[in-house]
C-alpha cells in the first residue's frame, strides 16, 4: 500500500546558528526522502529557514520585529528553494514551491485547488516543497508563529498523510526540560494530549522557532485528532527518516480516530464568525440527533456567507446554511437549518 509521508523540517536544523542555511543537512535529508519516493513512498516537505536565510542575504541581524522578519523572509525563500533543487537535483527528484496561508486552508475552493494541485505533484513524483507565505502571513509569523508545526500538521491531516515527522534538534518529547535536568527520560509513545503532556513541552523556544516543544505538542493534537501518526525525532541523527518510520527513534504519537477529508476541514479551517446557542440546542447537537435550527440561536457574531465555517459556542464548528445577516433574521425561528448535521465537526 502507498504510504504518505510529510517532513516537517525546522529552523534550527536548517540554519547555521539561526541565520544562513545548514547545505549539508539538507543534502543528507535529500538523499533519506529520495530513498523513500523511490521506494514508493508519497514525500511532502514543510521548510522553515526563510528568515534565517534573509539574513545572511541582505546582511542583517535576527530580530522579532515582525516587517522585518516579513522582509527576510521575502529575501530568503528563493535560497531555501534553491538549496533543496540543488540537494534533490543530484537524486534525478524534481521539487516545486508551494507557499500558503492559514486562509488558503479555511476557504473550501482554495483548499480543493491546493489538494488537487499537490496530488498531481505527488503522481508525477516530484516533491511539493511547502512554506508559510510569510511576506502577507502577518498572524502566522507574530505571536502565534510556531515555525511551521502547525502548518505541517494541517498539510498531513489533509493531504491524508499516514504519518507525519518533525525533525528538530533533540531526540523527541521528555518528561521534562533535558537540556535543564540530566535525570529527564524520553516518553517514547503518546496516546492522548493530556496535561501532564503539555506540562512536559514546557515554554522554550529559539530567536525564529518561536513556537518550542508547545507548538510541537499543539500539531500533534491536530494530527492524531485526524487519524494521523506523528513523530517527533532529532533530524542530525543518522538515517533518521528509516529509523522514525520503524518506531526506533523519537517520540510516537498515536492516531485517534479518522475524520473524513470534509470533517478535517471543517474542524481545522479558521472560523469566518460564531454563533452562541441555547441548553437545548447544545443537547441536541452534542447527541448528534439533529442539525442545528435556527430556533436554537442565541446570539451572532462577525460578519459570515452562506457555506462559511463558523464556531458553535466553544466545542463545535459548522458550515452556514445562511449568511450572518440572514442569520440576525432568523434566529429564533422555528424549522430554518442554520448548520445541516453533516456539516456539524465536534472540537
Amino acid at each position: 500500500m502507498q504510504k504518505r509521508l510529510v517532513l516537517k523540517i525546522g529552523t534550527n536544523l536548517l540554519t547555521e546558528n539561526l541565520v544562513g542555511l545548514n547545505t549539508s543537512f539538507i543534502s543528507n535529508i535529500a538523499a533519506q526522502a529520495a530513498s523513500l519516493l523511490k521506494s514508493g513512498y508519497d514525500i511532502i516537505i514543510v521548510t522553515s529557514g526563510a528568515i534565517g536565510a534573509g539574513c545572511t542575504e541582505l546582511g542583517l541581524k535576527k530580530t522579532r520585529n515582525v516587517e522585518v522578519r516579513q522582509a527576510l523572509a521575502a529575501a530568503g525563500q528563493s535560497s531555501v528553494m534553491h538549496s533543496y533543487h540543488d540537494a534533490f537535483s543530484k537524486h534525478g527528484i524534481h521539487v516545486a514551491q508551494i507557499l500558503l496561508t492559514y486562509e488558503d486552508f479555511s476557504d473550501r475552493r482554495k483548499y480543493l485547488n491546493l489538494r488537487k494541485a499537490i496530488e498531481k505533484l505527488l503522481e508525477w513524483k516530484v516533491i511539493p516543497v511547502i512554506n508559510e507565505n510569510d511576506p502577507i502571513s502577518v498572524d502566522e509569523i507574530g505571536a502565534t508563529f510556531g515555525d511551521n508545526d502547525k502548518l505541517s500538521a494541517l498539510v498531513a491531516a489533509k493531504m491524508d498523510a499516514d504519518m507525519l515527522i518533525i525533525l528538530t534538534d533533540i531526540d523527541g518529547l521528555y518528561d521534562k526540560n533535558p537540556r535543564a535536568s540530566k535525570d529527564a527520560k524520553l516518553i517514547p509513545r503518546v496516546e492522548a494530549i493530556t496535561r501532564d503532556i503539555e506540562l512536559a513541552a514546557g515554554k522554550s523556544g529559539s530567536q525564529f522557532s518561536v513556537g518550542g516543544m508547545i507548538s510541537k505538542i499543539k500539531a500533534a493534537k491536530i494530527a492524531m485528532d485526524s487519524g494521523v501518526a506523528m513523530v517527533i525525532c532529532n533530524g542530525r541523527k543518522e538515517n533518521i527518516l528509516e529509523k522514525a518510520l520503524a518506531g526506533k527513534e523519537g517520540t510516537f504519537f498515536a492516531p485517534k480516530r479518522s475524520l473524513s477529508n470534509r470533517q478535517r476541514w471543517i474542524k481545522f479551517a479558521k472560523p469566518k464568525g460564531k454563533v452562541s446557542i441555547n441548553d437545548c440546542a447544545v443537547k441536541v447537537i452534542l447527541e448528534g440527533k439533529s442539525s442545528l435550527l435556527a430556533v436554537g440561536i442565541d446570539t451572532v457574531e462577525g460578519k459570515f456567507k452562506k457555506n462559511d465555517v463558523i464556531e458553535i459556542n466553544d466545542f463545535a464548528k459548522g458550515v452556514a446554511d445562511c449568511s450572518s445577516d440572514e442569520l440576525e433574521e432568523l434566529k429564533g425561528q422555528k424549522g430554518r437549518v442554520v448548520v445541516k448535521k453533516e456539516n456539524l465537526v465536534m472540537m
